[in-house]
C-alpha cells in the first residue's frame, strides 16, 4: 500500500461535517420511526418518505429498523465509494506504468495534499473552490438522476433495508469536493484493489457521523452548524494537507519520519 491509511481514515472522520448538509436529510428521513403515525401536529414530511413497516411498533423494534435501514444505506454508500476508488487506481496506474514517468506519483502526492488544503479552507468556510466544483458534477448528476429516475421510484417509499442498500449504491454517486479529494488520494495508490481500501478507510471515516445523524437527526445537524465546530473540522483537515506538503516537499531527514503516520506522503 503506497498511501498510508490513517491520514485517509481522519480526513473522513473530520470531513464529514461535510456530510451533513449532503447527506443529512436522506440519513435523517431513513431513521424515520416505522411506528410513526401522521397528525395534524406532525413536523415537516421527510424528504425522503418512509413506509410503515406495518402496523404499531415496539419502541425497541422501531429503533432497530430505523439502524438496519441507515446502516444499509452506508453500506451501498461505501460501496460506490471503493468501485470509484479501484476505477481511479487502476487507471492511474495503467497511465504510469504506461508513461513511464518518475515524477508523475510524485505530482499526484502534491495534488492531493492541495486538495486537502483547499477541503480544509471550504470546511472552515474561509475559500468557496470546492463549491465551484461540486457545482460543475452536479451538471452530470442532473443528466444521472433523469436517466435512474424511474430506478429511484421503485426504492420510494424505503420499507426494506435492501431499498435502503440501493439508494446508498446511488447516492455514493452524487457530486461532492471531499470525495473527489480523496478519489485524488486513491489514484495514489496506483492499484485497483489499494484504490478501493483507500476509499473503503475514508467511508469509514465518515461512517460515526452519518450513523449518529441517523439515529440522532436534527441534534446533530445543528451541532454540526456551529461555527467553531466547522473551523475546528477544517483546521484538522487543512492540518493533514500542509503536513503531506511540508513531508512531500523536504529531503529526508529534515522532517521527523512519525509525521508520515498523519500525512499523505511519497515517502
Amino acid at each position: 500500500m503506497a498511501v498510508q491509511l490513517l491520514p485517509v481514515l481522519l480526513v473522513g472522520l473530520a470531513g464529514s461535517i461535510h456530510c451533513v448538509g449532503m447527506c443529512g436529510g436522506i440519513v435523517g428521513a431513513l431513521s424515520a420511526s416505522a411506528s410513526s403515525k401522521p397528525s395534524s401536529s406532525a413536523s415537516p414530511r421527510a424528504a425522503i418518505p418512509i413506509a410503515a413497516a406495518g402496523g404499531a411498533a415496539a419502541p425497541a423494534h422501531a429503533s432497530t429498523a430505523a439502524l438496519t435501514r441507515v446502516l444499509a444505506y452506508n453500506t451501498g454508500r461505501i460501496a460506490s465509494y471503493m468501485l470509484a476508488g479501484a476505477m481511479a487506481g487502476g487507471l492511474a496506474g495503467g497511465a504510469q506504468s504506461l508513461a513511464g514517468l518518475a515524477g508523475v506519483q510524485l505530482g499526484f502526492y502534491w495534488l492531493a495534499n492541495l486538495m486537502l488544503v483547499a477541503l480544509g479552507l471550504h470546511l472552515m468556510n474561509a475559500w468557496r473552490g470546492l463549491a465551484w466544483l461540486e457545482q460543475g458534477g452536479r451538471v452530470l448528476w442532473q443528466r444521472l438522476q433523469r436517466a435512474i429516475a424511474p430506478l429511484m421510484k421503485t426504492l420510494l417509499p424505503i420499507e426494506k433495508p435492501q431499498q435502503a442498500l440501493a439508494l446508498g449504491a446511488l447516492w455514493g454517486w452524487l457530486p461532492c469536493g471531499m470525495v473527489y479529494s480523496v478519489l485524488l488520494t486513491a489514484m495514489l495508490s496506483g492499484d485497483a484493489f489499494d484504490g478501493a481500501i483507500v476509499m473503503l478507510a475514508f467511508g469509514l471515516g465518515t461512517l460515526p457521523m452519518l450513523v449518529g445523524l441517523g439515529l440522532v437527526g436534527m441534534r446533530v445537524q445543528r451541532a454540526m452548524r456551529r461555527p467553531l465546530v466547522r473551523i475546528a473540522c477544517g483546521v484538522a483537515v487543512l492540518g493533514f494537507g500542509l503536513l503531506g506538503l511540508l513531508r512531500a516537499g523536504s529531503g529526508d531527514g529534515i522532517v521527523p519520519e512519525w509525521i508520515s503516520i498523519l500525512c499523505l506522503t511519497p515517502h
